[in-house]
């Protein structure tokens, strides 16, 4: 069955879904070196604190081997090395370059340049495997989630956080004016990188498109996962967490 979720095919970012890679490996390997300021002041410095919450209240441990999937420049895989034993139990996977070499700077683990329909690491290796704020960059979820549950072990958990645009009228409003117009423009003006400005209008424009919750839990289901969850924390933060 193929993946349903919805093409995030917005404006003139990329002519087809085909291009869809090509376009966010560039445009993160251009904005690498400014993504962790603006992230921090973009979400008001509550990220790390939320990361490592949400990590400990889905069940990571501290003598876990975990993989961090789309690790960007490091943000999950920092709230992990705060509850594992060591660093040397994560590995990380980003299709950025530039990503990566701005996660190394934080993040003393193995890293691997993929995407996550195509995960370089062997079969049931790891307790816990973690994404964060990027399924709306995987093309296919079902080939991505097999290759999830893939690498791990019996009885391990996936737990994928990601962003949801209020139902309700009036914060659905305020969510809208502030990633659509007031963060790409103030993101714009304090890196003065026209790069910069254009990830974070992809970023509102993607997060608009977002896949349906339905279809995320139904091809979770489909690559073989039970006990599939998907809760929502203050109206804007999903979390599915799934069993192998």
């Amino acid at each position: 069955m193929q993946n349903r979720s919805k093409p995030t095919v917005a404006g003139s970012y990329y002519g087809s879904p085909a291009e869809k890679q090509v376009f966010l490996r560039k445009v993160f390997d251009d904005t690498a070196s400014h993504y962790e300021a603006i992230a921090k002041w973009g979400w008001f410095g509550s990220g790390d604190w939320y990361r490592r919450e949400a990590l400990l209240r889905n069940g990571v441990t501290p003598n876990m081997r975990v993989l961090d999937v789309a690790t960007g420049t490091g943000q999950v895989a920092r709230a992990l090395m705060k509850i594992l034993d060591n660093a040397d139990q994560i590995e990380c996977v980003e299709p950025s370059a530039g990503m990566i070499e701005e996660s190394k700077k934080t993040v003393p683990a193995i890293h691997h340049q993929s995407t996550a329909e195509v995960l370089p690491v062997e079969s049931e290796r790891f307790d816990f495997l973690t994404m964060g704020f990027a399924l709306r960059h995987v093309d296919n979820l079902e080939d991505s989630f097999r290759e999830f549950r893939r690498v791990l072990k019996d009885g391990g958990t996936a737990l994928i956080m990601d962003v949801t645009v209020p139902k309700g009228a009036f914060p659905r409003f305020f969510f809208r004016a502030y990633f659509k117009y007031i963060l790409p423009i103030a993101s714009g003006i304090l890196t003065w990188d026209k790069n910069v400005y254009l990830l974070m209008k992809y970023y509102w424009d993607s997060m608009d498109q977002m896949v349906d919750v339905d279809d995320v839990i139904r091809n979770l289901k489909l690559a073989g996962f039970s006990n599939v969850q998907h809760n929502t924390l203050l109206g804007c933060f999903s979390e599915y967490v799934a069993v192998r």
